[in-house]
């Protein structure tokens, strides 16, 4: 069995910033030129802060396929300008799965349905209301995006109307068309799933995939809807993640609880803002965590 961090074929320098693996060749990744937009609706977590200091490290590792089992709104998945020919996103939360499914296969009958939409109090609290069960596919998406655009701070559960008097409509189709349409485009040869974290990780694990996670942060596990993650999925995605072919990078905040369950890896801290009123410094700044590894990654 080779040693574990060993990579044949695949010269490498360390850096001084940044986790000790990134190869500096980048001769050999199998990536095309993307073009990065931004999410079409904010989203709790949405990696605004964070992103241009991911996407570059997912840039610097060869793989073939990317995949996240996190995806949320894409805060990281769209704003990457490299990308592998074979991308998966997958979000347990069947309105993200949707919503993105109904952008990519069904873009012009969405667009119909939305295209007199506007944005009042009344519409949001009857939305909201709406128990997204009883809609069909494309019902179900468009109130997902109208839910997200004008919710307060990107909610995903327990939304509020939001506002402010010193910006305009939030829902807004003549600016929102162009932003979908350019989603629409990303999207193409996209494979969407909507499945528990821990399957779509071994459905698609292999030693050319880099898996980026971005799971619901220490002590905001029920922030997404119930029964979607608990506490006790942290231990379990650590364990299986010290098994995989493939490689990581996971994001978190910095907690004691947090380094302490994924100290089997690399941990680097790093600082970022938060957009909705967490625990944070006087200055607004809040520690998270950079967590990689994998095989053929050394620690």
């Amino acid at each position: 069995m080779a040693r574990p961090g060993r990579i044949s074929g695949h010269p490498r320098t360390r850096h001084r910033a940044g986790p000790s693996w990134i190869c500096s060749s980048m001769e050999s990744t199998p990536l095309r030129e993307v073009f990065p937009i931004r999410p079409v609706a904010p989203y709790l977590g949405g990696k605004r802060n964070l992103a241009k200091r991911v996407c570059g490290l997912i840039e610097a590792i060869p793989h073939a396929i990317y995949a996240e089992p996190f995806v949320g709104m894409g805060g990281v998945f769209l704003r990457r300008s490299r990308a592998p020919k074979s991308e998966v996103i997958n979000d347990l939360g069947r309105e993200v799965a949707t919503f993105f499914r109904i952008l990519q296969r069904h873009y012009v009958a969405f667009m119909e349905m939305i295209k007199f939409q506007i944005t009042t109090r009344a519409e949001f609290e009857r939305l909201a209301a709406t128990d997204p069960a009883t809609l069909t596919d494309l019902e179900r998406a468009a109130r997902f995006l109208y839910l997200q655009r004008t919710a307060f701070g990107g909610k995903v559960s327990g939304r509020n109307f939001g506002i402010s008097p010193s910006t305009p409509a939030r829902f807004d189709t003549t600016k929102l068309g162009p932003m979908l349409e350019d989603l629409h485009t990303r999207l193409a040869g996209v494979v969407i799933e909507c499945l528990p974290y821990g399957e779509f990780i071994a459905r698609y694990d292999r030693p050319e995939t880099l898996f980026y996670l971005d799971p619901p942060y220490w002590g905001c596990e029920a922030d997404y809807g119930k029964a979607l993650f608990e506490r006790a999925d942290f231990e379990r995605l650590a364990a299986q993640l010290e098994g995989i072919q493939g490689r990581f990078i996971m994001s978190l905040n910095d907690r004691p609880a947090v380094r302490k369950i994924f100290s089997a890896f690399e941990i680097e801290a790093v600082v970022t803002s938060y957009s909705v009123a967490r625990k944070v410094d006087s200055r607004g700044m809040a520690g998270e965590v950079l967590i990689t590894g994998g095989r053929g990654l050394p620690r």
